[in-house]
């Protein structure tokens, strides 16, 4: 019998870093002590190391401010991360299920489904309009979770089916889109939609908080640790005692809880259950996530990571907006085109991680 413990497996320096080195790159003295505290360059080269994507992004960022003088304007910033915010909470969701090696192709429909019951229940004030979508989207990441980790069934199929399901169910709810529910103008809820502090909106601070909280989560508590271990291996967290099946009914009731509330406050800020939106959003969200850092196969992400991830996306659309002169079918080229260069940069990027 193999007595050697996870920790002790834990102790040992993986074989591609430098046991002589901190954390960050710095070499120790050879009698084991801490070395020279590093200096704020460091600190950033560290940083963009250890996420690839923010050195995309901060790169692009300051290209485009040069390009094109409207990019790098107060305005225009406000309006890259209102945008940017309603897939920056699908995409959180999204984070967690892909950390657990699964998939959620339903948070697209989902999206719109609780846009359109959030408008039509914002008669009833700020309350219903809330609720009625969490508990509609939330009672299908149910079912998601419990197919999937109970029934034993494969996530692509069952998330491809309520993908469907919640579209049909959106289409019967407004009369195959001839019903558009509006939002009362004026009310707490177009408020929480369209209201800003300090000039950003509130779905900004909103999807700010969701990650802070999704960090802490993910970094601080038992549970966080728990959904690395069923993606690296389910079958080990399993012999270790860990509760599989409930985590993976939890992430992904979360999943469609987030998508329903990014619906609600998309259906805020527009003051109308649109139902055209969100076709595609899945793609978008996964492109995100893994972008962030966060790997398909699962065990290991991070919300900063996606973060980052839906910024870079945003900041491409604004950029091919700026443009102006290419067609729909000319920007999805472009947009491919440049996720390519994005991935091929972050692999490059990664290449010196550990290396000191």
């Amino acid at each position: 019998m193999n007595e050697t413990t996870p920790a002790a497996v834990a102790q040992v320096p993986p074989p591609h870093k430098n046991p002589a080195a901190s954390a960050d790159g710095a070499p120790r003295p050879a009698d084991g002590r801490p070395g020279p505290r590093p200096t704020p360059a460091q600190r950033l080269v560290g940083l963009l190391r250890r996420q690839g994507v923010l050195a995309v992004l901060l790169a692009v960022v300051l290209v485009a401010s040069f390009v094109y003088p409207t990019f790098a304007t107060l305005d225009n910033a406000r309006g890259v991360t209102v945008q940017a915010s309603f897939l920056a909470v699908v995409a959180l969701g999204m984070t967690l299920v892909i950390i657990t090696g699964g998939i959620d192709l339903s948070v697209g429909s989902v999206f719109a489904l609780g846009g359109v019951l959030a408008a039509w229940a914002s008669q009833w004030g700020i309350l219903p309009a809330l609720l009625v979508p969490l508990v509609v989207c939330g009672a299908i990441g149910l079912l998601n979770g419990f197919l999937i980790a109970r029934a034993g069934m494969a996530p692509f199929i069952v998330t491809l089916a309520t993908l469907l399901a919640a579209r049909g169910m959106l289409l019967a709810f407004t009369d195959e889109g001839a019903t558009t529910y509006l939002v009362p103008k004026g009310s707490a809820f177009a408020e929480l939609g369209q209201g800003s502090v300090r000039g950003f909106g509130h779905p900004v601070l909103i999807a700010l908080v969701l990650f802070g909280a999704g960090g802490l989560l993910l970094q601080r508590t038992s549970f966080g640790q728990t959904l690395f271990a069923v993606g690296g291996s389910g079958d080990a967290a399993t012999l270790m005692g860990l509760p599989v099946a409930r985590v993976k009914l939890l992430v992904y009731t979360l999943s469609g809880l987030l998508a329903g509330l990014a619906g609600a406050l998309n259906a805020a800020r527009l003051s109308s259950g649109v139902t055209i939106v969100g076709v595609g959003m899945e793609l978008d969200a996964i492109s995100a996530v893994v972008i962030g850092g966060t790997l398909l196969a699962g065990g290991a992400g991070s919300v900063s990571g996606t973060l980052w991830g839906v910024l870079l996306l945003a900041v491409i659309q604004n950029l091919i907006n700026q443009i102006g002169s290419l067609n729909s079918s000319y920007q999805s080229v472009v947009s491919g085109g440049f996720l390519i260069v994005v991935v091929v940069a972050q692999r490059y990027l990664a290449r010196g991680r550990g290396t000191g």
